[in-house]
Formats: structure tokens, C-alpha cells, sequence
């Protein structure tokens, strides 16, 4: 049925209960379960709009993976607890649900399971939220939570 599962991850409760349906799945199929967590890069147009000027520019980089590291670790240690044997964590920059979906194509996904609603901004609301863009462009089965 489903070997490979592609959980990503931001922290939120509809990501934490993601997780929970993740694990069941590879509890049920002996699938491996991989942990993705993505940031958005910090752009310094974003940066020169603001009123604070950043000093060292790459450290809200730095800032930013190091945070996302930290989610993605939480997220495999919660899989980890559930029972599920096979877990992986990766973090990645860029757009989420393009990043998710190129993800999943690369490392050969059969299922993408994640929350309807994460820690997103209410641009969501607007422009679609990453559960909505993932199921639109993914090539493999998704489940939203």
C-alpha cells in the first residue's frame, strides 16, 4: 500500500494531528515516515521595507532554520513516541507547498499527509492555503487532516 509517508510539520495543531494519522498509517503499512519542515526565506526587499534594519542579514536565515530544525526535531521525536519505526527530519527554504510537492516527487512519496490549516498567515484566507496549492499540485495521494 503506502512505504513512503511525507509528513510536513510546522508546529501547529492540525500538523500535530496530522502527525497522529501519519503515524496510524505507518503503524497499519510499515511505511517509512518523513518529517518536512519548510521556512520561507527572508528576503532583504521584505528586510528594507521594514523600520528595523538587521545588522548581519544572513543571521535571520540562520535564526529562521535553527527555529525550523527545532519543529521538524519535535515532530520526529513525536512520531518516534507514537511507535512508528522509520522516521526521518528534513528542514528546507523556499515556498511550502511547492517545496512539499517537489519534496515528495524526489524522494519517491506515496502519500503526503498534513493539516488543513497550519501556522500560515491569513493570506491563506486569500491566496489558498499549503493544503489546498499541495492537493492541487502533488502527483500522489494526499490526506488532509
Amino acid at each position: 500500500m503506502f512505504t513512503e509517508i511525507l509528513a510536513p510539520y510546522d508546529g501547529s495543531k492540525n500538523a500535530d494531528r496530522a502527525l497522529g494519522k501519519a503515524a496510524k498509517l505507518a503503524d497499519l503499512t510499515g511505511a517509512n515516515v518523513t518529517v518536512l519542515t519548510v521556512f520561507r526565506h527572508h528576503s532583504m526587499l521584505e528586510a528594507s521595507l521594514s523600520m528595523v534594519r538587521v545588522q548581519e542579514p544572513g543571521s535571520i536565515d540562520n535564526a529562521m532554520r535553527e527555529h525550523a530544525t527545532q519543529i521538524a526535531n519535535h515532530g520526529k521525536a513525536m512520531l518516534a513516541e507514537a511507535g512508528v519505526k522509520n522516521v526521518r527530519a528534513f528542514v528546507r527554504s523556499g515556498r511550502p507547498a511547492r517545496m512539499i510537492v517537489e519534496f515528495a516527487e524526489k524522494h519517491g512519496t506515496d502519500l503526503i499527509v498534513l493539516g488543513s490549516r497550519g501556522l500560515g498567515s491569513g493570506d491563506g484566507y486569500l491566496l489558498g492555503s499549503v493544503s489546498h496549492k499541495v492537493t492541487g499540485l502533488s502527483k500522489c495521494p494526499v490526506l488532509v487532516v
